[in-house]
């Protein structure tokens, strides 16, 4: 299985992390100048693996921490599998899975990402009999991301998905539901991660 550790480490990683010093600076768990000095060692990392290494210490973040430990779900490799009936899932744990090209959309979906994870659904090319399809997500451990790509003309529902912590749903639709768009509505909850909605110019 691939070291996550070992990969290159993003600016988004990098403020997740000083994020994270930040909360717990203000919680009292370390001091302003151990704040300074890790926020430094943050935007100096060059790997995930030195990132892991700044705030390993801290609740809900450390490899023992229950926040931490991938879900029996979302553990080990990358899976497609159905969960009986017309349902698509799309689970990882520390991997990268991807849903993209030409594909059927179901009715109904489930992503799952844990730490260092991240699941990328693209609809733009997809086919889509459905007008309103169900997508739950669940991100429970730091740095898990979930991103949903949707044509332009979609219109992607965040209301009942359950934010906790630092957990974010970042998603701006750029224009109303079109005629023939389609509404995707998401559920669930993100605990620490982040879920990714982009709406992207499709050509005729």
């Amino acid at each position: 299985m691939t070291d996550h550790r070992k990969f290159r480490a993003s600016d988004q990683d990098r403020d997740k992390v000083a994020e994270i010093l930040r909360v717990a600076a203000g919680e009292g768990r370390i001091s302003l100048e151990e704040l300074t000095g890790r926020i430094d060692r943050a935007y100096a990392a060059r790997t995930l693996g030195e990132l892991d290494e700044v705030v390993s210490d801290l609740p809900g973040y450390g490899a023992l921490s229950p926040a931490a430990t991938p879900s029996p779900t979302s553990a080990g490799p990358p899976s497609r599998t159905p969960a009986g009936g017309d349902v698509l899932r799309l689970h990882t744990g520390s991997g990268r899975i991807t849903q993209a090209g030409r594909w059927t959309v179901p009715r109904h979906m489930s992503a799952e990402a844990g730490r260092w994870g991240r699941v990328r659904i693209d609809f733009t090319l997809a086919d889509c009999p459905h007008r309103e399809v169900l997508l739950d997500v669940e991100i429970t451990s730091w740095f898990g991301d979930i991103v949903v790509v949707v044509p332009r003309g979609w219109w992607v529902h965040d209301e009942e998905v359950v934010r906790r912590r630092m957990g974010a749903v970042h998603n701006r639709p750029p224009v109303p539901l079109a005629p023939d768009g389609v509404s995707v509505r998401l559920t669930g909850h993100v605990q620490t991660g982040d879920v990714w909605v982009r709406y992207r110019r499709t050509t005729a």
